[in-house]
């Protein structure tokens, strides 16, 4: 049908240049005069495809993004690839809203550049839950509920062999990283308690079936290092279902940024190195990692806005106490006191 409609314009223009008038070609082809001219006159162009439609897009649509917005997104993309931190629409969005763009562009406008510019990276899968019941913790606080899980056996240059001690505060959403060489009793504990110094003794702690966690295969009913030390500290110890990584999902999610954005970009030599450039990875997280369940905030900045609604809390219970205390009885009070006496 589009070669008919061609090649007819084709004829109509031929015929006028043969010198047929034009009222006896429109009629013959039932189209108008303005018609007849419009491609007459595209025929006297030099465009060798005369005949074919142009493309009827505006020329300045009115919803288009600036240049300046999409070459903005592009650059801030950029920077924060090149930082090591999560690089999505919706970081992408926070750090324009901290550089007081304006209008700001919504997410669906950032994935949108991020797509035509092929500025995309391909989500792994999910886990399949099996459908059984099983308690959610659920943290309010900061230092409520750590998840843990260990990373490894990485391998350095060389014949130096570690494990990685990843822990997660899920409220704040903070993180604790530890080198470990083994993953003995001994180690194990020293491991959480460096980390407890850094971010808090939780009262909840939650880790999975390793046999490093739970004690030793050979005692199966005996307490090992680590729930003795729970045990002692007053921190209530959750184990998962076996073969259910997803229930500690958090931890989970925190290794897979771990390797991506540490292990696999960072060329470490020594043991000391080690120590200090992971301790250096914590403090990057914790102090410009965004996440969205906590509002755009880092972790450190969540923490901070906690505390402070913890003191004010705190101050405002103290108040009551005191202006009860104040308070002088009154006869109702004395007479059920002297009933109950």
């Amino acid at each position: 049908m589009k070669k008919d409609v061609q090649q007819e314009r084709q004829w109509a223009v031929e015929r006028f240049y043969l010198g047929e008038r034009p009222h006896s070609i429109c009629v013959s082809l039932d189209h108008s005069r303005s018609w007849l001219y419009k491609w007459i006159d595209r025929a006297a162009s030099d465009d060798p495809v005369w005949y074919q439609d142009k493309s009827r897009r505006p020329h300045n649509p009115g919803h288009c993004t600036p240049a300046e917005t999409e070459e903005l997104v592009k650059l801030v993309r950029l920077n924060l690839y090149n930082n090591d931190v999560f690089c999505g629409a919706q970081a992408i969005q926070w750090e324009l809203q901290d550089l007081g763009v304006s209008p700001l562009p919504s997410l669906r406008t950032i994935n949108r550049i991020l797509s035509r510019n092929d500025l995309t990276n391909r989500r792994t899968g999910r886990y399949q839950p099996k459908g059984k019941a099983y308690p959610v913790l659920l943290a309010e606080h900061p230092n409520q509920i750590h998840q843990s899980d260990f990373v490894g056996p990485c391998y350095l240059k060389g014949p130096i062999r570690f494990y990685s001690l990843n822990m997660i505060d899920l409220c704040t959403g903070r993180c604790g990283i530890e080198p470990l060489y083994s993953r003995s009793g001994r180690a194990v504990i020293d491991g959480f308690w460096t980390v407890w110094k850094r971010i808090g003794i939780p009262a909840h702690l939650q880790v999975d079936n390793e046999m490093s966690f739970y004690g030793s295969p050979t005692h199966p009913r005996g307490m090992g290092p680590l729930i003795r030390l729970c045990l002692h500290h007053n921190i209530q110890l959750w184990f998962i279902p076996m073969q259910e990584p997803w229930r500690n999902g958090v931890v989970e999610k925190f290794n897979d940024h771990y390797e991506q954005k540490f292990l696999r970009k960072t060329t470490i030599t020594s043991r000391p190195e080690l120590l200090q450039k992971s301790h250096d990875f914590e403090y990057r997280h914790n102090s410009q990692y965004r996440y969205s369940k906590l509002g755009g905030k880092t972790p450190l900045a969540t923490l901070e806005v906690m505390s402070k609604k913890n003191c004010a809390s705190l101050d405002k219970n103290r108040l009551q106490t005191i202006h009860w205390k104040n308070q002088r009885p009154d006869s109702t009070m004395w007479s059920d006191l002297s009933a109950v006496t």
